[in-house]
């Protein structure tokens, strides 16, 4: 049996950007990918705007990850595709992985485990869409795969469904190859999607977008004929009256995205209820000793740049993990945080550069970031606009102050 210090699970932007880092503590890596190529979706994702943070320049999605491949070549890393993990099974000193791929059964040992896999899309039986079952219902990726890789239209007039930033990216390319887009629904009464993909993919193109506004239900047999769409409420019901039938040939669901953790769930490492990732310290180590976890599979992030760098935080402190006790403080928020990550901090370990990760659970104006321990601030930053959309971050330096396991970490919004 290969034994390898850490073994990657997922080949997209934070398992590559893991590995590299991994490697760069000296630690025997092993990546597996279970798609025929590495890139993740940066593979598909053809508009550019990936990098600005991470190489200063903005670059489409297949350039951007081309570079973490090729870093990746550069060292020695093992990376196996079209390779599943079946099993993985805890035993001394790390865990066993069982995987499946064209060649077989195989078995590996990894010391630590990095968990990056991404995230997936909610389909139609999710959001409780009404009607029967024809073809046309794709969600935002799976019309990206269509037209970027295959080079097929899946729709001539189409209506899309949230506002999420793959289908307002949609709405622009499926508008540039021909397609009509009667216009953007959008359940909540602010949009779901970074501000620039609201102005360059809606307002440049004459795309409406109608907040406060859903599918209802679907019509047609061997393929969608229409959709009725309907206003509603601030509490989500439906405003009798509002429905409207609109005729299309195709329904694009961008309804949210959903981090990938069932190997997450196999190992019962317990998952935090608002990113639905796991619950990790600032090493980004879950709950379960030696497993880590890192990009969308932790939370769901609006920037890759911010995947790769989860990635790095991950892979790195995977390389050098040593088995000692953890002593953890959770980080309590008030009521204005939609989540952060970590979500604890383990005083055993190196905590000068923390990185906190946030979003708020509604648009603030001129509002105060504010964290103290135990009733004393030790750190402040203004924000002049926070939306829960865009994700933010913070560099956080605890090692002056004297912490224990009673000690209280709290993050508040002021206004």
């Amino acid at each position: 049996m290969n034994k390898y210090d850490v073994v990657v699970i997922g080949g997209g932007p934070a398992g590559i950007a893991a590995a590299v880092a991994a490697h760069k503590q000296k630690a025997k890596v092993f990546l597996i990918e279970r798609e025929a190529r590495l890139g993740g979706i940066l593979k598909q994702c053809i508009h550019d705007g990936f990098g600005l943070i991470r190489f200063k320049e903005k670059l489409s999605g297949p350039e951007y990850v081309e570079r973490y491949i090729d870093m990746l070549n550069q060292t020695s890393v093992e990376a196996v595709t079209l390779t599943f993990v079946s099993d993985i099974k805890q035993v001394e000193g790390g865990y066993t992985l069982t995987l499946v791929n064209r060649n077989g059964i195989s078995k590996i040992f990894g010391k630590t485990i990095v968990l990056a896999t991404g995230c997936r899309e909610r389909t139609a039986k999710q959001v409780l869409i009404q009607g029967t079952r024809p073809a046309g219902v794709f969600t935002a990726g799976t019309a990206q795969y269509y037209v970027n890789i295959l080079g097929k239209m899946p729709t001539k007039k189409c209506v899309i469904l949230g506002s999420g930033d793959i289908g307002l990216i949609m709405a622009r390319r499926l508008t540039l190859e021909g397609a009509k887009v009667e216009g953007v629904y959008e359940v909540k009464p602010t949009p779901s999607g970074l501000t620039r993909n609201i102005v360059q993919c809606l307002h440049d193109f004459d795309i409406p977008l109608h907040l406060s506004h859903t599918v209802t239900k679907v019509f047609g047999e061997d393929r969608l004929e229409a959709v009725e769409v309907a206003e509603v409420d601030e509490k989500m019901n439906i405003k009798e009256g509002t429905q409207r039938k609109i005729e299309c040939d195709a329904l694009i669901l961008s309804v949210g995205l959903i981090p990938e953790n069932e190997v997450a769930y196999s190992l019962d490492i317990p998952l935090d209820r608002c990113t639905k990732g796991p619950t990790v310290d600032q090493t980004f180590m879950t709950m379960r000793e030696g497993i880590f976890s890192c990009g969308n599979a932790l939370h769901v992030n609006d920037l890759v740049d911010y995947v790769s760098e989860g990635g790095e935080i991950a892979g790195e402190n995977a390389a050098v993990y040593k088995n000692k006790e953890r002593k953890l403080i959770d980080i309590k928020t008030d009521k204005n945080f939609l989540y952060i990550v970590p979500q604890k901090i383990d005083i055993n370990a190196p905590i000068d550069k923390i990185k906190i990760y946030f979003r708020s659970i509604k648009d603030f104006d001129n509002t105060k970031f504010i964290v103290s321990v135990d009733g004393k601030v030790i750190m402040t930053k203004k924000y002049a606009h926070l939306r829960p959309p865009e994700m933010e971050s913070v560099k956080l330096d605890l090692s002056k102050e004297t912490l224990n396991e009673s000690s209280v970490i709290l993050l508040t919004l002021e206004e």
